[in-house]
């Protein structure tokens, strides 16, 4: 992969891919504003009590391109962690971002939501990638 555009743009197809796989709906993807980007928005319907209830799920998506081993994976050898780049001053832009998110679509500033970082790795030899699921951050 050449660029940091296209390596970013294939780690989130195969995020979504791998969202929808675990009972996800994309909502939306890559919403922008000049303070900062939503990577994914979806939501996921679960049952509580007798009632579905549909819930509200942000996801920042960061993705390397590194030629590993099952072995090296599951042990973390010669591995830095993609989340490590979610710093605090990109933590400040997400909060910005998904308040106006909330307001923008109609759902207002006191919406329960759920926020995560997927990590994806891909391997560019044998075009496989994996797919680390941050759960729960709090900002």
């Amino acid at each position: 992969m050449t660029d940091t555009r296209e390596k970013g743009n294939a780690g989130e197809e195969i995020a979504c891919k791998f969202l929808i796989k675990n009972g996800f709906k994309i909502e939306d993807r890559n919403y922008y504003k000049k303070w900062g980007e939503l990577d994914i928005i979806a939501t996921k319907e679960n049952q509580l009590g007798n009632k579905l209830k549909k819930e509200l799920h942000f996801f920042e998506v960061k993705s390397v391109v590194r030629n590993f081993t099952e072995k090296s994976f599951k042990n973390r050898s010669g591995f830095h962690d993609p989340e490590e780049n979610v710093h605090d001053f990109k933590v400040k832009q997400l909060r910005k971002i998904i308040q106006t998110y909330l307001v923008d679509k109609g759902y207002g500033l006191n919406h329960i939501f759920n926020f995560h970082i997927l990590c994806v790795y891909m391997n560019e030899k044998t075009r496989k990638a994996r797919v680390k699921w941050v759960n729960n951050v709090i900002l």
